[in-house]
């Protein structure tokens, strides 16, 4: 098991850490923790199995409508991607690495001459905002990431380990 703290104190990347890749299995993955968002509910899942543990309200990049397809386009990416890192230190409080831009999302951009970008990640809030817990968000105010609360981000970062799959659908 790869101790989170290494992943943020600069010791490697979670591929050199954790050794070489390992594929994620969606087969598997549909008897396994997942999460699940759902863009248009502005919501995000913890899914074992086919049940739900756990819901929460999300916010969204500034411009949330279709898929993410250049860097610094404000959306929030659409697809299946993986957990890739954990960054106890981020500017928000926590956040977990999203393994995007996948094949797909490169392939894209690419062949309309952009870079897709990349730094997606699920995160808390940002300092001065700590105890923001919401029922829901009134707006989207990430540059494409997740974001959630404090509370939030606590709870998904206890439950989920790397490679635990994450589906973004519209």
């Amino acid at each position: 098991m790869i101790d989170r703290r290494q992943l943020c104190l600069g010791l490697g990347s979670a591929a050199a850490l954790a050794g070489p890749a390992r594929a994620v299995s969606w087969a598997e993955g549909e008897n396994a923790l997942h999460i699940l968002v759902t863009k248009s509910k502005r919501k995000l899942m913890l899914v074992r199995a086919g049940v739900t543990l756990h819901t929460f309200p999300i916010a969204l990049g500034n411009n949330p409508k279709g898929t993410k397809r250049r860097a610094g386009d404000g959306r929030t990416p659409e697809g299946r991607y993986a957990i890739d890192a954990f960054n106890e230190w981020s500017r928000y409080h926590r956040a977990l690495h999203i393994s995007y831009p996948n094949a797909d999302d490169l392939a894209r951009a690419r062949a309309a001459g952009w870079e897709p970008g990349n730094n997606i990640e699920i995160h808390g809030m940002p300092a001065g905002y700590e105890t923001v817990d919401p029922p829901f968000f009134p707006t989207d105010w990430t540059d494409g990431c997740i974001g959630v609360s404090n509370r939030t981000i606590e709870v998904i970062w206890k439950t989920v380990s790397l490679d635990t799959p994450v589906v973004i659908l519209a």
